[in-house]
């Protein structure tokens, strides 16, 4: 029980830490985020890598989708201009991946203390730049916790079972991990609980991948959220972030056995191969689709342009 306490503790730190860095992030560089979006979209290329480049800078595809859902609504972006945005948003979120997988324990506690001090500065660009420090501290923390009670869990029966069920299926895993980040609302927190188990080995490689790709779709909740009375062409954009990520899961996910064969190959540490794996499914999904993202523009539109 208070293994459990303690992991539903440490989901807590990192969703928060997530959105204390965003935050300051997004408060140093809001209106310059919007117009350059804005600005770079005139071409599906330009708005991937506009989409690609913001997400990378904020952590967060979900963040860079609410934005292009407000530019929408204020009739500064289209649904086709949103479309190469949203490819890239698919990208840039796997740099937050890349980033949690190296070992900063030693900076953990200098980060916290420099940003907690920073954060009761009285100009307000130290005190975004506070929380910045602080937000990533509180992400790293949260990680390490995810490894070291990765093995302490396993011992409860329930979780013990929830892991055979998830290393037995592929589409059970890929569902647990549609539903859990739908919930949470943070692919990378529930990818970060999968590193954990990763690391500690209590959960096989093919199953965290069936269940980072559900995190993928499920991510895409807060975008439905934000579109609703947002206006028409805003729902077009979160329809097709959702049916993106659908489409690149079923392509992918029968190759997952096939791909779990070679992952040792690009890294040693099981969870750095989960965090290549993540880039190399959202950089070739997002590729394949850009030459063709008019056609999946008009196709959406034919699937939910009518839709009140």
């Amino acid at each position: 029980m208070v293994y459990a306490f303690l992991f539903i503790l440490l989901v807590g730190i990192f969703l928060s830490g997530m959105m204390i860095l965003r935050r300051g992030l997004f408060q140093l560089s809001a209106d310059s985020m919007r117009g350059w979006l804005a600005r770079m979209t005139g071409t599906p290329l330009k708005g991937l890598l506009a989409g690609t480049l913001v997400t990378a800078i904020l952590h967060s595809s979900s963040a860079v989708m609410v934005i292009t859902i407000g530019l929408i609504s204020a009739g500064m972006l289209t649904f086709r201009q949103s479309i190469g945005i949203i490819l890239g948003s698919n990208i840039g979120t796997t740099f937050t991946l890349e980033l949690i997988t190296i070992n900063l324990d030693v900076f953990i506690v200098p980060l916290a203390i420099i940003g907690a001090v920073l954060i009761l500065a009285r100009k307000e660009q130290h005190r975004n730049i506070g929380q910045i420090l602080f937000g990533m501290a509180a992400v790293f923390a949260a990680m390490r916790g995810f490894s070291y009670l990765a093995g302490p869990l396993t011992s409860l029966p329930v979780v013990e079972q929830w892991l055979a069920q998830l290393n037995d299926s592929l589409l059970y895993s890929l569902g647990a991990g549609t539903v859990i980040t739908a919930i949470i609302q943070s692919s990378t927190a529930m990818s970060g609980i999968l590193m954990g188990f990763l690391s500690e080995g209590t959960m096989q490689f093919s199953a965290a991948v069936a269940a980072m790709l559900g995190a993928n779709i499920g991510t895409c909740v807060t975008a439905l959220l934000a579109s609703a009375g947002a206006g028409k062409e805003a729902r077009l954009t979160a329809y097709a972030h959702l049916w993106l990520n659908i489409a690149g899961t079923l392509a992918f996910l029968p190759f997952i056995d096939d791909y779990a064969l070679i992952a040792p190959m690009t890294a040693d540490r099981m969870e750095v191969q989960l965090a290549h794996a993540s880039v190399l499914f959202n950089i070739v999904s997002s590729l394949l689709v850009l030459p063709f993202a008019d056609r999946f523009g008009r196709m959406i539109i034919i699937l939910h342009g009518n839709k009140n």
